[in-house]
């Protein structure tokens, strides 16, 4: 085992002792700072982002080839963490003991330690990781106009208003594959650089950042996952997605879908609707659909060819339910795609 020790909060500080640590290549672009190694240590790629009134973003895509224990050993306010794992696991304590815990794939985890304790990530080898801290300076978050943080419940309010880091927090949640899904569109947002990357990201972590508010507050009012679903469960509801994904040709009905999971209709229709508020067929019409415009602004492919290739039957009922969607016509979307000035490009 590695065991690493930080000194500092901030991301950025984070990150210079982090390439100390491993030798990467640290490197700097549009506000962005990007580690990569590829050595003893494993290989992968860690991202930190700074936003205005103290928000940042720390995201991680990596393999180790050896467990690595993370300190941080600072008398700074902790920053509020909303952390969500989309691959592999890690764990954690507050007081760099032996007593951790487990935070899971799917799960959304929110924690804050004490100022005077030490908090202590755990990394497993030979584990592929992806995962994404939000992290909140709560002192500069509270000077944003608007900020609304006493709008939330009792608990979150006493945690961003703890402003000398005298109590700790964690928070181990309900699963959700929605968080995950906005990660995944966070992490390939494809504006290259400059503004339309710097605004795309940000829009994306914060409606992020919501969405993990909104579970906590679904939590605490007893509004989480029900005991019928377990998370074995949400990991073959997660690979469904990609069959559906891989056959977004064929005829993809619920009795098809279970047969490939192993889980019943009643199951199915009830994960989904917990874990993306939609019913079965409405995530795979508007998955369809999502697709079918991706090929109306990509492709040379004539209407009848995207009907065809999403598995939508008749031309009229898919112009029908595109309309229904997004209040214009295929044939006119792609029209205005060709037109430069449209705002619908």
């Amino acid at each position: 085992m590695k065991e690493l020790t930080i000194h500092s909060s901030k991301s950025d500080d984070i990150f210079t002792q982090l390439q100390t640590c491993i030798q990467g290549e640290l490197r700097e672009d549009w506000g962005e700072s990007v580690l990569t190694f590829n050595n003893n240590y494993g290989k992968g790629t860690l991202r930190t982002i700074g936003f205005n009134w103290g928000v940042s973003l720390i995201d991680c895509d990596i393999f180790l080839n050896k467990e690595i224990r993370i300190v941080f050993d600072t008398q700074d306010l902790a920053p509020i963490e909303f952390i969500f794992i989309t691959q592999g696991y890690f764990e954690y304590s507050e007081n760099n003991t032996d007593s951790f815990t487990r935070l899971e794939q799917f799960q959304n985890t929110i924690i804050s330690h004490k100022s005077d304790a030490k908090k202590t990530f755990l990394f497993p080898k030979n584990e592929h990781l992806r995962i994404n801290f939000i992290r909140i300076n709560r002192k500069e978050y509270l000077q944003k106009k608007n900020n609304n943080v006493s709008q939330l419940n009792q608990l979150l309010v006493s945690l961003f208003n703890d402003s000398k880091g005298e109590a700790a927090f964690k928070h181990g949640g309900s699963f959700s594959l929605r968080i995950a899904d906005e990660i995944k569109l966070l992490n390939n947002v494809d504006a290259t650089s400059g503004m339309l990357r710097s605004l795309s990201l940000e829009g994306r972590l914060y409606l992020i950042l919501s969405l993990q508010l909104l579970e906590h507050k679904n939590f605490e009012e007893n509004m989480n996952l029900p005991e019928a679903i377990s998370k074995e469960d949400i990991l073959k509801i997660h690979k469904l997605t990609t069959y559906i994904l891989e056959h977004i040709s064929d005829n993809i009905s619920i009795s098809t879908l279970s047969a490939e999971s192993g889980l019943s209709p009643k199951k199915l229709q009830l994960g989904f609707k917990i874990l993306y508020s939609k019913t079965v067929n409405e995530y795979v019409r508007q998955l369809k659909l999502e697709i079918s415009k991706d090929y109306l602004k990509n492709s040379d492919l004539s209407v009848s060819e995207i009907v065809y290739a999403i598995g939508i039957k008749s031309r009229s009922y898919f112009s029908k339910i595109f309309f229904e969607a997004y209040d214009i016509l295929p044939t006119d979307y792609r029209k205005h795609l060709k037109n430069k000035n449209s705002s619908l490009r």
